[in-house]
């Protein structure tokens, strides 16, 4: 509980029966009753009232998230030069006041939305790009006073630093930051090193007047209608476009299994041929060594002929015609009686 609320809580009520009771003993005069123990009700109600309110004027409580600032008509500089840390503490009562500040994160927004910014209505940043196109940037400042330099932001900016520092330094570095870059940079290369520069430079400028920059949020980019109707014909035709080389790519597949299936067909009557060529190469070499071993048998074994010769005749053959200049081919004694009938030869 702050006690210094509930004395001036006190001193409140105090005054308010110290009215009372004035107006009581007023009525009492007024009908010719008694006013000397009214009056000291009256007196006794008053001097508590003023001990009160000097009371509750004096004495200050400081929670852990603030820090005080002592305004003092009697201190050389008009303000006492260290600020009052969380606790209790006693002022001089209406010689010295108190002003509070905050030393928790602190968030300025700036926003398209009506209801999302510090301020009413669009407060989106407008800014022009290298190229000329115009973006909307919504963006977000968390920032803190520097425990240290309260007194220092008290005497410059008072309780105006947030609309009258940040506000104006976030959107002037944001729109300088966004002419360095083309709108297709801002939206997808560039856009993390647009936010490192506005961030720097936004924290080197605010660290000056005794404000500590803890992080800046780009929200939201929003571009110009006529700008997003392009883009958007862009990715159509870009989806197009890619759906062209899609199918581009299907027909070169297609083609190429087809040219690997005709390759490999091709191959296989190839392979095919190359063994029938070999088979029948194999097939005339075992012929011709063949007919090598028949002739060296023949000039070895020339009867062979002649039993081959006999051995191909029909079994049933009784007679045979032979040249008259030719031998006998053999007796034929097995054979049944039988005549040989010698033919002239071509030459007689």
């Amino acid at each position: 509980m702050n006690i210094a609320v509930v004395l001036r809580g006190l001193a409140s009520l105090s005054w308010i029966a110290a009215l009372v009771i004035i107006g009581l003993a007023v009525v009492r005069a007024t009908r010719g009753q008694g006013f000397k123990a009214a009056g000291g009700m009256v007196l006794v109600a008053i001097v508590a009232a003023l001990l009160l309110t000097s009371a509750g004027a004096g004495m200050v409580f400081i929670q852990p998230e603030e820090r005080g600032i002592v305004i003092s008509a009697i201190a050389p500089k008009g303000y006492r030069e260290a600020a009052l840390l969380p606790g209790l503490h006693w002022i001089i009562p209406f010689a010295e006041s108190t002003i509070i500040y905050p030393i928790s994160s602190q968030t300025y927004t700036m926003s398209i939305a009506a209801e999302e910014g510090a301020v009413q209505g669009d407060d989106s940043v407008a800014a022009r790009t290298a190229d000329g196109q115009e973006v909307l940037i919504d963006a977000s400042v968390i920032f803190s006073i520097d425990v240290n330099r309260i007194i220092d932001v008290h005497i410059a900016w008072q309780n105006r630093y947030a609309s009258d520092l940040v506000r104006p330094l976030a959107r002037g570095i944001i729109r300088d930051e966004a002419a360095r870059y083309n709108v297709e940079e801002i939206v997808s290369s560039k856009r993390l090193e647009l936010i490192e520069g506005i961030q720097s430079r936004l924290f080197e400028r605010l660290d000056a007047n005794g404000i500590r920059m803890s992080e800046f949020v780009l929200r939201n980019i929003t571009f110009s209608p006529e700008y997003a109707a392009s883009v958007e014909q862009k990715q159509i035709a870009e989806q197009q476009a890619q759906q062209a080389r899609l199918t581009v790519e299907q027909r070169r597949q297609e083609a190429e299994q087809a040219r690997q299936v005709a390759q490999g067909q091709a191959d296989a009557a190839v392979i095919a041929a190359e063994g029938r060529a070999k088979a029948r190469v194999i097939e005339a070499q075992a012929e011709a060594e063949a007919l090598e071993l028949i002739a060296a048998a023949l000039r070895d074994n020339p009867e062979v002929l002649t039993f081959e010769y006999i051995d191909k005749l029909a079994p049933g053959i009784q007679v045979m015609l032979v040249p008259s200049n030719s031998p006998y081919l053999l007796p034929l004694p097995t054979l049944s009686p039988a005549v040989v009938v010698p033919t002239p030869s071509p030459t007689q």
